[in-house]
């Protein structure tokens, strides 16, 4: 049996942590879009959620009728069938396709900048920590601070015993970086002048890049460095926390795609996709390895299944394109390395994201 708080009866519920990325962009949508929710954000919460989901990971949303989903992209395509206002999907074809590989080049990509400043840094991790233990203690009686540094410590651990298998390695650190430095400048070329990359009104994509870049805010060994090279970014990210009175439209069909959409479809031309389709031959072939050749640096980690989902979840998606729509998005992805790989069917397509 479900129990119910005294929230109203059609409202959902987003178990969250605003030191998840995927929560503060589920948040941040979730606010824009004025669907009735609340944030449930203490561990008895989340445990329950937990216990209602195939995988325990941030967020889980609980449903009106007390069913439970996780995974990001997923809820926001099921949210869009179920409320039709404030769409975060763009009203043209090609835009929301373009939308859709930007917003999985952020939580994909971008994400392994996220995790190494978090916990690829020795001198930061300590502080890091200590703060997300405090976070997850929140409203709970703590006997002392002992208790926040013990867990915290206990949480550090864990969390930098796992930067080699997500790739945060110090050899991979310089890629990593070149990672965040190209996301930032991108999005400072534009956010002063438009804070949306396919009009005035804000995509899952935006929804996405804002979900990894607010945990620049948060992270110790980030902040300086983030705030010195995009500060109107990194005072976008509290903007977008709360766009409920926020009101826009899509960018019309005659003007251009802002330079961020270019920058960043350029880096998953020359990076994210060719990981895609490294770890798609490594799973294939029984690799132990992913390894690609970017921005003159060197990337090696061990494969994931999940990135196979991505990857043929973006390739679908593609392929149901119509020929209208192709024909527009098709020089774009061309132009910026990305269409051999999301128009070639790889065998076995037959998982989803």
């Amino acid at each position: 049996m479900t129990l119910r708080t005294s929230s109203s009866p059609d409202s959902y519920r987003l178990y969250a942590h605003i030191g998840s990325p995927y929560s503060m962009k589920m948040r941040a949508l979730l606010r824009y879009r004025r669907i009735p929710h609340v944030v449930m954000s203490g561990m008895k919460d989340w445990a329950r959620a937990f216990e209602n989901v195939a995988v325990p990971v941030m967020p889980v949303l609980e449903y009106p009728d007390g069913s439970f989903q996780n995974d990001s992209t997923p809820l926001i395509f099921d949210l869009e069938s179920r409320h039709a206002a404030r769409s975060v999907i763009p009203e043209d074809e090609a835009d929301a396709f373009l939308a859709i590989l930007i917003e999985d080049l952020a939580d994909e990509w971008v994400s392994k900048a996220m995790y190494a400043y978090r916990w690829a840094y020795p001198e930061a991790t300590q502080w890091t920590g200590r703060l997300i233990a405090y976070d997850q203690l929140f409203t709970q009686d703590v006997e002392s601070l002992d208790v926040i540094e013990a867990r915290g410590h206990a949480f550090e651990t864990r969390q930098v015993s796992r930067n080699a298998l997500v790739g945060c390695t110090e050899a991979n650190l310089p890629l990593i970086e070149r990672i965040s430095e190209l996301v930032l400048d991108a999005l400072e070329s534009m956010i002063p002048t438009q804070p949306f990359l396919f009009g005035t009104r804000p995509s899952l994509a935006d929804f996405a890049l804002h979900g990894q870049v607010c945990q620049f805010a948060l992270d110790l060994a980030a902040i300086e460095p983030c705030r010195e090279r995009a500060p109107y970014t990194m005072r976008w990210i509290h903007h977008v926390h709360d766009l409920s009175g926020h009101e826009g439209s899509w960018r019309p069909p005659d003007q251009a795609l802002p330079t961020a959409v270019s920058a960043l479809l350029s880096l998953a031309g020359e990076a994210y996709l060719p990981f895609l389709l490294a770890n798609e031959k490594a799973l294939a072939t029984g690799s132990d390895e992913v390894r690609i050749q970017a921005h003159g640096l060197t990337y090696s980690q061990a494969p994931f299944k999940y990135q196979l989902k991505c990857l043929r979840e973006l390739r679908q998606r593609y392929a149901a394109l119509s020929p209208s729509a192709k024909q527009t998005v098709d020089p774009v992805l061309d132009a910026h390395q990305c269409l051999a790989s999301l128009a070639s069917l790889a065998s076995s397509e037959g998982e989803s994201k």
